[in-house]
């Protein structure tokens, strides 16, 4: 009787074994429940140790999405290649805006609004550049035609100095065999004709060069007008609560590149009259052409002064030992007054940037993409280092 009721109410299991009692019975683990495990679970779990292919739903369809994303890549990078001059046109446009900037800003703060301030710049570069057609090209194209005809000349002239003789002791009699076949090489009709030939070339590329400037002066005209706008839209991609700062470090950034650019020119100015001036007083030849070299070189930073200092001593051996001594020991001197006077006092608004990251910048922009890549790297450079300190630095300072 006592078992039958005792067994009222239990199920199979618990009549089989009436004595058995939960191990976690009347403990805190009594309420946790232990489930099977999820199916997506199980699936990871199974798919460990196969490769990805093999975990691929459809393979074809991956493959081929695979293969389409490379060709949209590679006409990309096609389409890019074709249009890498409109890109170089539009990106030396854009710097040379910010160039103008700090002059158009400097008008503005003396009562000249944005639009006239833009008609003086660029009406005041019209009449340099239309003075300079007049009075110093032809100068600047006979002196070339000079330097072309008399490096016959020239050469006779160097065999018969001193310094040539001091080398050829040092050298032997090769050098004078040297010296000869290649003044021979120079004045060979075929090579002439073959000369001709890359002098029609350079011809083309000089017609090219003219049409790339004036557009790159037409955009640079619709930038300096469109600039206030073109930051505001970029200000847009900002969320709303970062916009102060990036608005911030923005014209900072614009303000940093175009005070870098107007002193680059200023700086390649002051080097074009020494070199200019100082040929004039030595009576080396070809004063005019090498101002403009010196201009063209020294606009490159750092590296631009110790590059003409080189090559215009070198030329100036040819025509005097004595003089080219005297010119290497004065440039070399403004060089230094350059470095430690005229530099900080033209870049004092501007972003200091450590030597050695000038040198890295202008080689690799000169072997992206040459003299123009060399000159664009510099503020390149800057903006990096501008965002680096204003951004990463801060976030890093953060983590404390």
């Amino acid at each position: 009787m006592t078992d039958a009721s005792s067994s009222l109410g239990a199920s199979a299991a618990e009549a089989a074994d009436p004595l058995a009692v939960e191990p976690a019975a009347g403990t805190d683990a009594a309420a946790i429940v232990v489930s099977d495990p999820p199916a997506a679970l199980t699936l990871a779990d199974n798919q460990q140790g196969r490769p990805f292919w093999a975990r691929i739903d459809n393979p074809f369809a991956a493959g081929l999405l695979l293969t389409l994303g490379g060709l949209v890549a590679l006409l990309l990078g096609i389409a890019l290649t074709n249009i890498s001059t409109i890109l170089v046109y539009i990106g030396l446009a854009m710097f040379a805006a910010l160039g103008l900037d700090p002059v158009v800003k400097w008008l503005g703060r003396h009562g000249v609004k944005r639009g006239w301030a833009i008609a003086i710049i660029f009406l005041t570069g019209a009449i340099l550049g239309v003075g300079l057609m007049f009075l110093v090209v032809p100068t600047l194209v006979a002196q070339i035609g000079q330097f072309v005809t008399g490096i016959p000349d020239t050469i006779d002239n160097f065999q018969k100095s001193d310094f040539f003789k001091w080398l050829e002791g040092i050298f032997g009699t090769g050098l004078n065999s040297l010296v000869t076949d290649a003044e021979k090489w120079i004045i060979d009709p075929a090579n002439i004709a073959a000369i001709s030939g890359g002098l029609l070339k350079v011809g083309a590329g000089i017609a090219t060069a003219i049409s790339g400037g004036l557009i790159v002066v037409v955009l640079t005209l619709y930038f300096v007008a469109s600039l206030p706008g073109i930051k505001n839209s970029l200000m847009q991609f900002a969320p709303a609560r970062r916009r102060p700062g990036v608005r911030a470090m923005t014209d900072q950034i614009t303000d940093s590149v175009g005070g870098y650019l107007m002193g680059m020119v200023i700086l390649a100015f002051f080097n074009s009259v020494v070199a200019t001036l100082l040929h004039l007083v030595l009576g080396l030849p070809y004063p005019l052409l090498m101002g403009v070299l010196a201009f063209s070189i020294t606009i490159i930073p750092l590296i631009g002064p110790v590059l003409y200092w080189i090559v215009a001593t070198v030329i100036a051996l040819f025509t005097s030992p004595i003089a080219a001594l005297i010119f290497a020991i004065c440039y070399l001197i403004y060089i230094q007054i350059e470095a430690y006077v005229l530099t900080p006092k033209v870049m004092n608004k501007a972003i200091e940037i450590p030597g050695s990251l000038v040198v890295i910048g202008a080689l690799i922009g000169g072997t992206l993409l040459g003299f123009i890549g060399a000159l664009v790297a510099i503020p390149v450079t800057a903006s990096i280092l501008l965002i680096i300190k204003q951004v990463f630095f801060k976030k890093q300072d953060a983590k404390v």
